[in-house]
């Protein structure tokens, strides 16, 4: 297990312009927007306006913070989320606009390129001690609240992430405070 600090992320431009994007993770290393396998980041967005395409990626889309969005998908409809949604899968190459609901919004993002990678994303709110079984080729454990997560010497702070590999079988995790949310990421190799 290894521990990705929000401080330490990679902050760059999105693909649009619209906005910036803090990069958690991508593969392969270096990858750009453009030739990913898959890449998990967030982004503050603070206006209404499309979202960026990209070509043979599925995405999926989580609220960490503000009130919400509402995604216009081209073909799939309307869909509002907010902090207690589940996250949200659409194609990446599917036009998208966004309008928010009330302000501006903190969104996770996952995305993984279609017929090489798949990739689950999971919201896990808990009160107590929970235990998070990793069984994908590699799992995010995403902190939207701090956490301790057993074995760690400090506890996951806000926004960072927790990298665990297929041999680390399950992660004990508890809230920090009376309770706690987490995102749990799981991506595979197709």
């Amino acid at each position: 297990m290894r521990v990705l600090k929000a401080e330490d992320y990679r902050r760059m431009p999105w693909k649009n312009g619209g906005g910036e994007t803090a990069e958690i993770l991508a593969f392969p290393p270096h990858a750009s927007v453009a030739d990913f396998g898959w890449r998990i980041s967030m982004a503050r967005v603070a206006a209404d306006g499309p979202f960026s395409t990209f070509e043979g990626i599925d995405r999926t889309l989580s609220i960490l913070d503000g009130e919400g969005v509402a995604l216009d998908i081209e073909g799939l409809g309307s869909h509002v989320l907010d902090q207690q949604t589940v996250p949200l899968s659409f194609p990446g190459d599917t036009p998208t606009w966004a309008r928010l609901t009330n302000g501006p919004i903190v969104d996770l993002n996952v995305m993984s390129r279609r017929g090489h990678f798949r990739h689950t994303v999971r919201r896990l709110t808990f009160s107590k001690a929970a235990t998070i079984k990793a069984p994908a080729a590699i799992t995010f454990i995403f902190a939207a609240d701090i956490c301790r997560v057993e074995g760690l010497v400090s506890p996951l702070q806000r926004f960072d992430c927790l990298v665990c590999n297929a041999g680390d079988n399950a992660v004990a995790v508890s809230p920090s405070g009376p309770s706690g949310r987490l995102f749990v990421i799981e991506i595979n190799p197709i």
